[in-house]
């Protein structure tokens, strides 16, 4: 004779199944103790008798940031490391300044989507689906428009004008990562052996070298 399933215990199950998954927060705060030496997937809890308000503040973003490099552009991050309060909350900001005619060449952020609007300037944006349809998504933007990147999708922004142009960026993980895509590729340590890239992309060894020398 079959057993008859309490409802009781189908829903003491569902009870414990939700509160074992819940990624809810469990505290006020999760403060990042950046100096700690224990290794977690984060970083561990300041003791909240230890927080104080500078935890959760951060000053600069009115700031200029140097735009005096090879690619015309400089990224000013508010992540966990510069604002441990950040800690567990799944979310982060950054500010971008472009030079005229500046990029920020093509990148991916492996854990976050970021969600762009433009203060000053005029940018041109884009991402790129995956494989294999590899469609390039891209438009215009002025000032006060947004536009969003999917999390993990490569993509890119160029000021298309001959003033400086300044964007917010806001981020869904307070560690959302960055994968420059020449710098992985032709900066890797050690190096990829350059046969392998030079098949890859289809050029020589030659050119494989020259541009690892510049990563």
């Amino acid at each position: 004779m079959a057993r008859v399933v309490s409802p009781f215990v189908i829903l003491a199950f569902v009870f414990f199944v939700t509160a074992v998954t819940s990624n809810g927060p469990l505290q006020d705060f999760c403060v990042a103790d950046l100096k700690s030496p224990v290794l977690v997937n984060g970083y561990p809890c300041k003791h909240p008798s230890s927080v104080s308000a500078n935890d959760f503040y951060f000053g600069g973003l009115h700031l200029m940031g140097n735009t005096s490099n090879p690619f015309g552009s400089k990224v000013t991050p508010v992540y966990v490391t510069q604002l441990p309060g950040l800690n567990t909350l799944g979310i982060a900001l950054a500010r971008v300044d472009f030079a005229p005619w500046g990029i920020n060449p093509p990148h991916t952020h492996p854990r976050a989507t970021e969600i762009m609007t433009v203060l000053e300037g005029s940018l041109e944006v884009g991402f790129i689906t995956s494989n294999p349809e590899n469609r390039h998504i891209t438009r215009v933007l002025c000032k006060g428009d947004v536009f969003v990147f999917p999390v993990n999708l490569v993509h890119y922004q160029r000021n298309n004008g001959n003033t400086n142009a300044i964007a917010i960026s806001a981020l869904s993980s307070q560690n959302p990562g960055v994968n420059p895509i020449a710098n992985v590729i032709f900066g890797a340590k050690p190096d990829i052996a350059p046969d392998i890239l030079a098949k890859t992309f289809q050029t020589t060894d030659e050119d494989v070298c020259n541009l690892q020398k510049k990563f």
